[in-house]
C-alpha cells in the first residue's frame, strides 16, 4: 500500500467503532494529487499556508493547479481567477470522488490560520445560512465572555464579519440568500437602529425570551449598510430574489438607515 508523503504512515485512519467496546476500525484515507503523489487528508491540509500559495506538490514541487493564476497582491490566499482548481481523486469510507477540487478548502484552511481570530466568524456565517438562532446567541456570549491572550474578534466586529473568501458577504446577506428570516430578525434586533415597533411581535419575544438586549449605542456600522464584492446591501440581495421578501422589502426594514 502506498504511504503518506508527509507522515510516510500507510493511507488508512483508525476510527471509534459503533459502540465503546467495539474495536477501532481502519478505513482509507487517500488523497491523490495529479503529480501521482498520495497524503492523507489531514496532512495534505496542514500544508494548507504553503499550498494555497505556490500551487505545487509539497512533496515533489510539480505545479497542481489547472489554472495557474497566481495569489492576488491583496490578499495572497485568494486566486486572481475564478477558474483556478486544484483536481484530486479521493478515497475515503464513502468511495472514491473523482476531480475533486481542494483549492476552496485549501484556501479556507490557509486563510485561517493566517487569520485565527476568524475561525468564530466563518462559524457564526453558517449559523446565518441554515437560520440556527439559538446557535448565533451562544456564540455571541461565548465571545463576550471569552478571556484570551490570542487576538480575537468582539461581539460588534463578529456581528458585521465579511468574508474575503465569500464575495464579502455579511450575515445578513446569506440570511437574505437562504430565506432565513429568524436570523434576519435577530441581526437587525442587535446590530441596526431599527425602531423597536417595527419589529414584529414574535421576533421580539424570542429575543426577550433569550436575553437579548438592543444595544442604545451603535459603535460600529449599521449592518443593513454593509456591501458584499458587488457593492449590493442585504437589501439589494433581497430585491433581486423578490418572492417572499417583498412584503419585507415593502416595509423598509431592510433600508440602511431607516
Amino acid at each position: 500500500m502506498a504511504t503518506c508523503r508527509v507522515c510516510q504512515e500507510p493511507l488508512v485512519l483508525e476510527v471509534d467503532g459503533d459502540d465503546d467496546e467495539d474495536e477501532p476500525q481502519t478505513v482509507l484515507d487517500d488523497l491523490e494529487v495529479s503529480c501521482g503523489c498520495h497524503f492523507h487528508w489531514q496532512c495534505l491540509l496542514d500544508q494548507a499556508s504553503e499550498l494555497a500559495i505556490s500551487l505545487k506538490c509539497p512533496s515533489c514541487g510539480k505545479e497542481l493547479a489547472t489554472n495557474m493564476a497566481g495569489p492576488s497582491v491583496a490578499n495572497p490566499f485568494l486566486s486572481s481567477s475564478s477558474g483556478a482548481a486544484i483536481l484530486t481523486r479521493y478515497t475515503n469510507e464513502g468511495g472514491v470522488q473523482e476531480n475533486y477540487d481542494i483549492l476552496p478548502t485549501i484556501t479556507e484552511e490557509a486563510y485561517l490560520e493566517a487569520n485565527p481570530e476568524a475561525r468564530p466568524a466563518r462559524a457564526y456565517h453558517v449559523m446565518c445560512s441554515e437560520g440556527d438562532v439559538d446557535g448565533i446567541v451562544e456564540l455571541l456570549r461565548d465571545t463576550e465572555q471569552a478571556e484570551s491572550d490570542e487576538p480575537m474578534m468582539n461581539v460588534e466586529q463578529l456581528v458585521r464579519y465579511q468574508d474575503p473568501l465569500g464575495d464579502s458577504k455579511s450575515g445578513l446577506h446569506l440570511a437574505v440568500e437562504n430565506g432565513q428570516e429568524g436570523v434576519i430578525w435577530l441581526l437587525l434586533w442587535i446590530a441596526s437602529p431599527l425602531h423597536t415597533d417595527a419589529f414584529p411581535e414574535p421576533a421580539m419575544q424570542v429575543a426577550q425570551a433569550m436575553g437579548i438586549q438592543r444595544p442604545n449605542i451603535l459603535t460600529l456600522d449599521d449592518i443593513r449598510a454593509l456591501r458584499d464584492n458587488q457593492d449590493r446591501t442585504a437589501e439589494a440581495v433581497a430585491g433581486q430574489m423578490g418572492g417572499a421578501w417583498t412584503t419585507i422589502l415593502g416595509s423598509g426594514v431592510l433600508h440602511p438607515g431607516s
